[in-house]
């Protein structure tokens, strides 16, 4: 049985930092192609940020890029977002994801971020809310 399993996330002010983790089991995350997602109310769920440790490939959307960073510890298992200038836009639900990474890797990766429908396992979500 496949888990992931989230922590971290919270309120922080605008310019703040925080760290989430995706601790995983069932599935080697280093073998699969990770990835964050968030979703504000009323918005789709969107991709903001994926890893394929094996390639050692990274995708980010632009409104996070220089500012989060994806990694994973493999002896761990465990997947992270570090995200730093934190805006209130960033504020949202935000959930890890995995899906093996053969489909993504035959188009470059393309689509990562909008297909959710191609990750087969998702964590429960954990909320980020920037404000002052």
């Amino acid at each position: 049985q496949v888990q992931l399993v989230q922590s971290g996330g919270g309120s922080v002010q605008p310019g703040g930092s925080l760290r989430l983790s995706c601790s995983a089991s069932g599935i080697a995350i280093s073998s699969n192609c990770m990835a964050w997602f968030r979703q504000a109310p009323e918005n789709e769920r969107e991709g903001v940020a994926m890893i394929d440790a094996a390639w050692d490939r990274t995708r980010y959307d632009d409104s996070v890029k220089d500012r989060f960073t994806i990694s994973q510890d493999g002896a761990r298992n465990t997947l992270y977002l570090q995200m730093r200038s934190l805006k209130p836009e960033d504020s949202a639900m935000y959930y890890c994801a995995a899906v093996g990474c053969a489909n993504l890797r035959a188009r470059s990766y393309a689509g990562w971020q909008s297909t959710t429908s191609m990750y087969n396992y998702w964590g429960q979500g954990t909320q980020v809310t920037v404000s002052s």
